[in-house]
């Protein structure tokens, strides 16, 4: 287990550490202490983030935020590893507001590797939303938004944009834009919802969309269509056909969702896909059965746009 070094410390991050703490007094978010996380460095490649245990030792939640950020700007016990916050860039600020820490950091951020600048902001992430009272983080360039290679802002990020296998730290990070199918409040239609992930390249498009449809809808305007405990034992691709092979659980029906709104919503959001025209779905690899006694499994689907509002 880590202990925590005072020495190496840059002038800045000691004097962002000293802020924190101050402006971290009496903050609501404070909790109880000696919390256990990981502090996510990069490895010595930059092609993989690797957690290292750590125990906090402020008490108050901007203290700990000081206190992370401050450890990611040293050199790591692991030798093979190295500081995400390092000599390339400078972190300026950090504040706290409502559940969202916002980072400023200086222009030569922008000139990170596209593979690193991804891996540091995913370690950052993961890092600082361990925390109670942190649920995104987002970043600045001076008084600019962070934005992509495309000049897009990256907007607000959580952990679950980070998407990995499971048991396995980053590997090599893209970013994608999905469009996702999910319902409305009576169940009936389809209605469309872009969505940006930052996403393990390990992982095949088709099961990022299925996840993420399993993940549920981001906004209080749309409903899940797909039961939350439903579990995908694997899904492939074969001549322009998508074949999704969940588990039991996907039978269980989500409260005023039709069978047809839970079959398109995967349907039609996988035929979004460049390489998918049609999708089948089976239950532990069986397609003999029926879905709710009125769809068998046998079907192959094709997009229904006459669901979509």
């Amino acid at each position: 287990m880590r202990k925590k070094r005072r020495d190496g410390a840059s002038a800045v991050m000691m004097l962002l550490l000293t802020m924190l703490f101050l402006t971290g007094c009496g903050q609501s978010g404070d909790t109880d202490g000696k919390q256990p996380v990981n502090v996510y460095y990069l490895n010595k490649e930059e092609t993989r983030i690797i957690g290292e245990p750590y125990v906090l030792e402020a008490e108050e939640t901007s203290g700990q935020i000081g206190e992370l950020l401050l450890l990611m700007s040293q050199a790591p016990d692991d030798a093979d590893n190295k500081a995400v916050i390092s000599s390339a860039f400078s972190l300026l600020d950090a504040v706290l507001d409502e559940g969202q820490v916002i980072l400023t950091v200086d222009e030569n951020y922008r000139n990170l590797d596209p593979a690193a600048e991804v891996l540091t902001r995913a370690a950052l992430v993961r890092t600082l939303t361990q925390l109670d009272a942190v649920e995104y983080v987002s970043m600045k360039v001076r008084n600019e938004p962070l934005t992509d290679r495309s000049g897009n802002p990256i907007g607000i990020m959580e952990a679950s944009m980070f998407i990995d296998n499971a048991g396995d730290e980053i590997n090599t990070y893209e970013r994608a834009r999905l469009t996702l199918y999910f319902t409305d409040e009576s169940g009936t239609k389809l209605i469309e919802a872009s969505r940006s992930v930052v996403y393990n390249t390990n992982i095949s498009m088709e099961k990022l969309v299925v996840e993420q449809l399993i993940k549920g809808p981001n906004n209080e305007e749309l409903f899940p269509t797909v039961n939350p405990e439903t579990k995908i034992n694997n899904v492939t691709v074969k001549d322009g056909i998508c074949y999704v092979n969940l588990n039991e659980n996907f039978l269980t029906q989500m409260t005023n969702v039709s069978s047809e709104v839970t079959i398109y919503s995967i349907t039609n959001s996988l035929v979004e896909l460049p390489n998918v025209n049609k999708v089948q779905i089976s239950i532990n690899g069986n397609t003999e059965g029926t879905y709710r006694e009125s769809i068998p499994f046998s079907t192959i689907f094709e997009r229904n746009l006459e669901l979509i509002e």
